[in-house]
């Protein structure tokens, strides 16, 4: 398939003729989507769990390294099958029981179009600002989103094969501009950071750095190797799939923990606005290359976010084509990003908070799923045709009370700043934990995978409720 063609593969799995390339090629999607800016701004975060430089950049590349590990196992299931992920949770869940983790995964992916294209265009306006200080905000704010909005769309219709080109382009501009950005701002670091954290400490930024990364991932890791050759290496597909995802990030991780060791007035600010308070202290002549890096990281994730929100549109069984998904997912990109930037002054937090929520759900999702591939799909026996297809069975009900459990424990153990959503999650939890590094850490999403992991492993060893129920 050219770059320049439409893609006209739905959630079909792909033909055999035409899937092509190496498990290498998983790097470049995986790695352009993970070099925002905020990358910097996780190690901001880290440490303030009270951990030190080295216990951070530990703790945070261990997490960082887990989670993707875990995107990158899902994407085995891609490159056997030639499926995309939320079309394989028919297998584990029903084919009308799927559509309930497909539901969390496409709200989960819509609001992360919307976030990412949204802070795209508050940064272009913040930037430009300092380049061209007569411009009013409002419209310089609306430039941005026009075009931040017109090339995510455009490279979502497009779809696969552009893709992975635009990604792997992306990747090389960006790791030139990061590391003459991060030499011009070498000064402003250090190492005065003392670790007043013990071992809770240092589990919880292992615990934290998962939630900040791969764990909002999960739901996608298939839908970028199904068209790998079905004889690719399941090792080398998870390997290329983690390195992509962990080792860009884990560079911006490591800067910022060196700035908030030796600036931290600059590293609180930006913990709250990264893109602006990390251009306040730059040249003029680099602003624009910033600006440049700036938007293109979040523009980059929302590319793979609005791909893999059309798949889960066509997995919830809408009868349209993928690239008409697209376009609706874009319009709700659109809708959802003017009122976040020219109706709203308060709804963003309440957002981020929800999808956190909708993280307990996909992490449980992701540990059902994983099992279901490795004990029931492995050793040749692959995913069975007639499972994932219209006119499946409807329910597979070891799969759905394991995510349901999960997620209700898992939601007992999350705190949230938002004060209504606080009210409806961490019931499980004492005011002591809540306030605690156990509460900040978020550990419920951790704990909604092991346990769905164990409860689906548990549960499907019984022949009654491993019954698919028919439609």
């Amino acid at each position: 398939m050219s770059t320049m063609e439409v893609e006209q593969n739905g959630i079909n799995a792909v033909p055999e003729g035409e899937r092509r390339g190496r498990p290498r090629d998983l790097f470049w999607p995986w790695a352009g989507s993970n070099l925002s800016l905020f990358g910097v701004a996780f190690g901001v975060y880290i440490v303030g769990l009270q951990l030190g430089v080295v216990p951070a950049i530990i703790t945070g590349a261990v997490g960082y390294v887990l989670s993707f590990l875990l995107v990158g196992l899902v994407a085995v299931g891609g490159a056997r099958s030639g499926v995309p992920t939320m079309t394989l949770g028919r297998a584990p869940f029903g084919y009308h029981g799927n559509k309930l983790p497909t539901l969390f995964s496409y709200i989960s992916n819509v609001g992360w179009e919307i976030v990412l294209v949204t802070l795209a265009a508050q940064s272009g306006a913040e930037i430009l600002g300092r380049v061209a200080p007569g411009i009013p905000e409002t419209t310089t704010t609306a430039i941005c989103f026009v075009v931040a909005a017109v090339v995510v769309i455009a490279v979502g219709v497009y779809g696969h094969a552009m893709i992975m080109v635009v990604q792997r382009y992306l990747t090389y501009v960006f790791v030139v501009l990061t590391v003459v950005y991060m030499v011009l701002m070498a000064p402003n670091l250090g190492v005065s950071l003392e670790t007043t954290a013990g071992p809770g400490g240092w589990v919880g930024g292992v615990i934290f750095a998962m939630t900040l990364l791969g764990l909002g991932w999960v739901n996608c890791g298939a839908d970028y190797s199904r068209y790998l050759p079905a004889t690719s290496s399941p090792r080398s597909v998870t390997l290329w799939t983690t390195l992509g995802g962990a080792l860009p990030p884990m560079v911006l991780l490591v800067f910022g923990v060196l700035l908030a060791g030796g600036d931290p007035k600059l590293a609180e600010e930006a913990g709250a606005n990264p893109v602006a308070a990390l251009a306040a202290a730059l040249p003029t002549w680099f602003l624009l290359p910033y600006l440049l890096t700036a938007i293109g990281g979040f523009l980059a994730g929302a590319i793979m976010d609005i791909y893999s929100s059309g798949l889960s549109m066509l997995a919830l069984g809408v009868p349209i084509r993928r690239h008409y998904a697209v376009l609706i997912d874009g319009l709700l990109m659109v809708l959802g990003g003017y009122y976040l930037l020219f109706v709203s002054t308060s709804f963003l937090a309440t957002f981020q908070a929800f999808l956190a929520i909708v993280g307990v759900v996909m992490a449980a999702w992701a540990a059902i799923f994983l099992v279901d591939m490795w004990r029931l799909r492995a050793g040749g026996r692959g995913y069975d045709e007639r499972l994932l297809r219209a006119g499946a069975p409807a329910l597979n009900w070891a799969g759905l009370l394991s995510l349901v459990v999960a997620s209700i424990v898992g939601l007992g153990l999350i705190t949230s700043a938002d004060p209504n959503i606080a009210n409806v999650v961490g019931f499980l939890m004492s005011a002591e934990l809540e306030g605690g590094t156990f509460g900040s850490a978020n550990i419920g999403v951790v704990i909604a995978l092991v346990l769905a992991g164990i409860l689906y492993f548990a549960l499907s060893a019984v022949p009654r409720l491993r019954t698919h129920v028919r439609s």
